[in-house]
């Protein structure tokens, strides 16, 4: 039985995953039309071997299978991987550094500057006359500032406290439960469009997501998953292999 190639593979698990090119696309980053190539068995698109590897990880993680052994598969049909290069050539030092020889202390130099101030030293004292240094009288300051009698001691008024920032409460809180029958892909976002989750939930797991006033999921198999919401059991959103859309609030756990 002849061995079925990267491409084929990667395809066969997505579809068994029940994701399109679109949906696995919007997982992973990775382009639509390099989807498409790299399941026909086509890295030209790629730049590479190093960004082949990188895409082959991705769409392997997303769909399934195990990234590590779809890039020791591409290995073994493109030729291995690259051979290390060892430190010591790259650093490998081209000319030897010089030190600089040490030299005795300048005797000459010394002796001049010697000369030079006992030169200026009987100069000051000619000009000087009798050489004798007036010290102007200095009034020494207490360091501690003085305080008039009878005058009340007043603490500066503490600084005000900031306020704790505003948590939601509980009852403002919309909780999600997901539980995964089969695989299925998943994206869950808040009320204002930030992505809690997406990429594909893996068979028996699940997970719980929390968000203010309202939380949005859409589900790409929805027969493959049971939904629980604030605490009540919805079952499954739609039927098998329906991609389905439904929005919750932090009250009643109805589909909107």
């Amino acid at each position: 039985m002849q061995e079925q190639s990267i491409g084929s593979t990667l395809a066969a698990a997505r579809r068994a995953s029940g994701l399109t090119v679109g949906q696995l696309s919007a997982t992973t980053r990775v382009r639509e039309a390099l989807i498409y190539a790299i399941e026909r068995d086509d890295f030209s698109l790629c730049g590479g071997d190093f960004y082949a590897r990188g895409h082959i990880k991705a769409i392997a993680r997303a769909v399934g299978l195990d990234p590590e052994a779809m890039v020791h598969l591409y290995d073994e049909h493109h030729g291995g991987v690259p051979m290390p290069v060892r430190a010591a050539t790259i650093f490998q030092a081209d000319r030897r550094v010089k030190l600089r020889e040490r030299r005795g202390p300048n005797w000459t130099m010394a002796l001049g500057v010697a000369l030079a101030i006992v030169v200026v030293f009987g100069v000051v004292r000619v000009m000087g006359g009798s050489g004798e240094t007036r010290v102007a009288d200095v009034t020494p300051v207490s360091a501690v500032p003085s305080v008039p009698p009878n005058t009340p001691f007043t603490e500066p008024p503490p600084a005000p406290k900031k306020a704790a920032p505003a948590v939601p409460a509980m009852k403002d809180l919309v909780v999600v439960k997901v539980e995964a029958k089969r695989s299925s892909y998943l994206n869950v976002r808040d009320a204002k469009g930030r992505k809690l989750f997406a990429g594909t939930l893996a068979a028996g797991k699940s997970s719980t997501w929390r968000a203010p006033t309202q939380m949005k999921l859409l589900f790409g198999d929805a027969g493959a998953v049971l939904l629980q919401v604030n605490g009540k059991d919805l079952g499954q959103p739609g039927g098998r292999g329906e991609t389905v859309r439904r929005s919750f609030g932090p009250s009643a756990p109805r589909p909107r």
